[in-house]
């Protein structure tokens, strides 16, 4: 190197540091003070939000969000953090979702732990990929850990999995191996090097009536359609029943179709039941189905003693969908796929030369990416379970999932005694089904629930969702606060009552 050359350096390095306010609001090694008051000014904003929500939402209308946000210009930005703040403010934060409120009792979102919320920190300022090993050297090992204790909860041996964006991501990625599995165990077709193999229009997977949605998307995603989608039906708890499964499997070999998967839920959306997975495994074994469990709500019974019964069987599935971003307590998005034979993720390991090469040993020189489909660039999301695990520990993730369930049991309980209510169903986790009677003498009308969830809503008061049974509206408790108490929910039901009242007077 000349001096000529070094000259030029010094004068780049020094224009650099005389130029500081223009890079001050890049990430890096001079900008620690700026950060910090970056993210001090947040936290601020995160305390008042918690410290000044008396109700889960605030009752605003979508036209008058959509012309706040409307109003926006992004040519002319903000002059310091605290306007930037204060816009979105007004914007975001006095209208998002308190789900951390005992009144907030209607979708699966759970309330989050604070250790959780700490490695948050960590993960979006390191800003670290998951892809390969020189991109995530310690990252790469903590998710694995991660994952084999997960496996371990299950009840697999030899098994192994990935973080992904959440549950209808890991759904796919179950249906994508069944479809493969079948294809390269059974048809020696291999669909990653060839496509689909001619007669895959007549492949099934088999779903309860009650199953999540992500099921038909997926069918479509993968080239079988929805055609490829087979409703079993339930029981009286609207859980898969294994004598319909096995008419169902039967009528499709009939009709000259191809089974090549069942997919239980453990802990459906509507009603949190879990399937019988013991007798579905069993039919799954006896026909050489791959069996897939969504277990995207029900994974927090692997926390708990008292209620793991409620999983037996799950050990038994090829491969298990685990939302933490739901019964663990974890922000958004913290989720799992998780095979039993770690063998199978190689039917979806792709090399590419400038990231994962064919010739690299895996085992010296791990790349999270081969077990990835849809995701190269990844958050270390695993961090967060991370941070709770070693701080909070299972034992107390399990507490807080035991009183989720004892508090609906008591809830169930008040509904069936009170003759202004009608419960469809019991549940083995935190959803109840059911509904105001319209009158003591009639039956509830679809109008009556329908004006009570909405005058709730456009109140802020309480948040309740909604669901259809055989074309019924019903209304929807999701119990997911370990906080929420019995008297909250009396206070929620009384609250029904009076718009119910109010729908009478007014009809």
């Amino acid at each position: 190197m000349n001096n000529t050359t070094l000259i030029k350096e010094e004068v780049s390095d020094k224009a650099l540091s005389q130029n500081h306010d223009f890079y001050k609001d890049l990430f890096h090694q001079n900008s620690g003070t700026e950060y910090a008051q970056a993210v001090q000014l947040a936290q601020e904003r995160v305390s008042n939000f918690l410290k000044n929500n008396r109700k889960p939402f605030s009752g605003i209308r979508p036209d008058e969000m959509k012309s706040k946000i409307e109003a926006i210009d992004f040519e002319s930005p903000l002059p310091d953090y605290e306007s930037l703040l204060n816009e979105v403010d007004e914007i975001y934060v006095k209208h998002a979702t308190a789900y951390h409120l005992p009144e907030y009792i209607a979708h699966l979102n759970c309330p989050v732990v604070i250790p959780a919320l700490a490695a948050e920190v960590l993960i979006s300022a390191i800003n670290s990929s998951q892809d390969t090993y020189d991109q995530s050297a310690g990252g790469t090992f903590m998710e694995r850990k991660l994952i084999d204790w997960t496996s371990e909860q299950i009840g697999y041996t030899n098994g192994d999995g990935i973080f992904t964006a959440g549950g209808s991501q890991s759904n796919l990625m179950g249906l994508l191996l069944a479809r493969d599995y079948y294809s390269l165990e059974y048809q020696k077709w291999n669909i990653k090097l060839d496509g689909l193999p001619p007669d895959a229009s007549k492949f099934r997977v088999f779903v309860s009536d009650k199953a999540h949605f992500s099921n038909h998307k997926n069918a479509w995603i993968l080239g079988l359609g929805e055609q490829a989608i087979v409703h079993v039906g339930v029981d009286q708890r609207y859980r898969m029943d294994p004598e319909k499964l096995e008419k169902a499997i039967a009528q499709e070999i009939e009709k000259g179709n191809i089974p090549i998967a069942i997919t239980a839920t453990a802990g459906t959306t509507d009603f949190g039941n879990v399937d019988p997975l013991q007798a579905i495994a069993a039919i799954a074994n006896r026909n050489n189905l791959w069996l897939h469990v969504d277990a995207a709500y029900g994974c927090g019974l692997l926390l708990t003693e008292k209620h793991r019964h409620l999983l037996n069987g799950i050990e038994l599935a090829d491969s298990v969908t685990i939302d933490y971003h739901k019964s663990f307590f974890q922000p958004i998005s913290s989720s799992a796929f998780i095979v039993k034979n770690k063998l199978h993720l190689n039917i979806i390991k792709h090399h590419a030369d400038y990231l994962n090469p064919k010739e690299q040993n895996y085992d010296a020189l791990p790349a999270q990416i081969n077990k990835s489909i849809i995701q190269s660039t990844r958050r270390f999301d695993a961090l967060k379970l991370w941070f709770t695990l070693r701080y909070m520990g299972k034992e107390k993730l399990g507490q807080f999932t035991d009183t989720i369930i004892e508090t609906t049991q008591r809830t169930a309980a008040y509904l069936e005694a009170d003759e202004n209510f009608e419960l469809l169903c019991h549940s083995d986790m935190g959803v109840l089904v059911f509904r105001y009677l319209d009158g003591p003498a009639e039956s509830s009308s679809c109008e009556v629930n329908q004006y009570i969830k909405e005058k709730l809503f456009f109140s802020g008061e309480v948040l309740v969702a909604s669901t259809k049974v055989d074309g019924e509206f019903y209304l929807k408790f999701t119990i997911f606060n370990p906080l929420t108490t019995l008297n909250d929910i009396k206070n929620i039901l009384n609250l029904i009552k009076q718009n119910g009242n109010e729908y009478h007077r007014l009809n």
